[in-house]
């Protein structure tokens, strides 16, 4: 049987001087999405000032060099070998999203639910379709499909020809949590539109982009994150970079 319950969560929240605390509500994001269908991998922001701005979120690393999954304040690094890393904070990313993550809403799903059903179930606990929402998905997983990408060397091909060779992972019967966020149609070219996901197993021993899943049990925590921060590169590479033609069918077989 499945069942879905949502409980809204009421909460006092303090803004007040500098720092993380007053950046709830912002999702920053560097780079653009084009950019990366484009090819330009090289890292322009470190960990360490990704994190001053978000303590969750998904992105890259320099050189495509795996998915990137910032969960509790900790930076996760899964390779192309299937397993993850600590990277360090001076590590790079060309591209990343990320915000102070503050739950809202609680949606607690039992049964066996696919990623469609998933991903429906959360529309439905966030409509408001225009306002960027971030999601933590935690609990038990019969399968779960995920995949990363590997390393790249100059000169960069095409992140769809990356992808069209990516490893894939099956995994079976584990534990952890779901970091993603759908953004709105509006922002097509900026960012991945709909729902875009990324896993860590409770172990910290896989994860990666979500591909394709089925549930036991889990608990969606949800928040909107109405304010949107894109940091651009300067100069170089990004500022000669042809990224204003639309690219939506790029990105479907990037991320399908």
């Amino acid at each position: 049987m499945r069942r879905f319950a949502l409980v809204l969560l009421l909460a006092a929240v303090v803004l007040s001087g500098c720092g993380p605390q007053a950046e709830r509500g912002v999702l920053y994001q560097t780079s653009t999405i084009n950019a990366l269908l484009e090819g330009l991998y090289d890292g322009t922001v470190t960990l360490a000032e990704l994190q001053r701005h978000g303590d969750f979120g998904i992105g890259t690393f320099d050189a495509l060099d795996g998915e990137l999954v910032l969960l509790d304040g900790v930076a996760y690094q899964v390779r192309a070998d299937g397993k993850v890393y600590r990277p360090g904070p001076e590590t790079t990313t060309p591209f990343a999203s990320v915000t102070f993550f503050w739950p809202e809403r609680v949606a607690v799903m039992d049964g066996a639910l696919d990623l469609a059903e998933i991903e429906a179930l959360l529309d439905q606990a966030a409509p408001a379709k225009n306002i960027p929402v971030a999601v933590r998905i935690s609990g038990t997983f019969k399968t779960m499909k995920t995949r990363s990408v590997p390393r790249q060397s100059r000169p960069y091909p095409r992140l769809v020809d990356v992808t069209a060779r990516q490893p894939v992972f099956e995994l079976k019967d584990v534990r952890g949590t779901i970091v993603g966020f759908r953004l709105p149609e509006y922002v097509k070219g900026l960012n991945v539109t709909g729902w875009h996901l990324h896993f860590v197993t409770d172990d910290r021993t896989a994860g990666g982009h979500v591909l394709a899943l089925e549930t036991e049990k889990v608990r969606a925590e949800i928040a909107e994150v109405p304010a949107l921060y894109v940091s651009l590169p300067q100069g170089g590479a990004f500022g000669r970079a042809d990224i204003s033609k639309d690219k939506t069918a790029e990105i479907n077989r990037v991320e399908k």
